[in-house]
């Protein structure tokens, strides 16, 4: 997409500190990447991702194609692959490849609640640099794509840093997508 204009003000995290931002009416953005349903920009003062509900905001911008990539949910029956799924939806907002396929996901659980029924999945997973700002908001939005599934009562998603994490840890798709194969 080239370069378009937000119709309104609207709240944004910087990347890569993570923190909270907003982005006036009239800014002059360039989309970078529309994946997992957020939508990364560029302006002026670098880059900043826009959650889903606030993309609307940018003229121009085809809405409907990020609502179909916004749950990551691809079955209403829950099982492992759902949950594996739903990961897969998840990006980091600097690199157009999604974090199972970037390696981050080091561990998945899932454990059915004999109370109440549902399940409860963990998740731990790593970020490509110590320094990321950005952990909290991938691990987030991880989070709530797990909680949007069927059966799921609790989800946690734990940011862990053993083993740190190398770019060999991409999967061959992921390779793939940034050209390094």
């Amino acid at each position: 997409m080239s370069t378009t204009r937000l119709l309104e003000d609207i709240p944004a995290t910087v990347i890569p500190a993570g923190t909270p931002a907003v982005l006036p009416l009239g800014t002059q953005v360039h989309v970078v990447q529309t994946l997992g349903g957020n939508v990364t920009v560029r302006t002026d003062h670098g880059l900043f991702r826009i959650a889903r509900e606030h993309a609307a905001a940018i003229a121009g911008l085809d809405v409907a194609l990020l609502d179909a990539a916004a749950t990551g949910v691809t079955t209403a029956e829950f099982n492992e692959a759902a949950v594996w799924d739903a990961l897969r939806a998840c990006f980091d907002p600097e690199i157009p490849v999604n974090i199972v396929d970037l390696g981050l996901i080091y561990d998945l659980d899932i454990e059915p609640l004999e109370a109440g029924g549902g399940n409860r999945v963990e998740v731990k997973m790593t970020l490509t640099a110590p320094g990321c700002g950005m952990g909290p908001v991938i691990a987030e939005d991880a989070r709530s794509r797990i909680a949007a599934l069927p059966t799921v009562t609790e989800a946690k998603v734990h940011i862990v840093w053993d083993p740190m994490w190398t770019p060999q840890m991409i999967s061959a798709a992921g390779r793939k997508q940034l050209g390094l194969e």
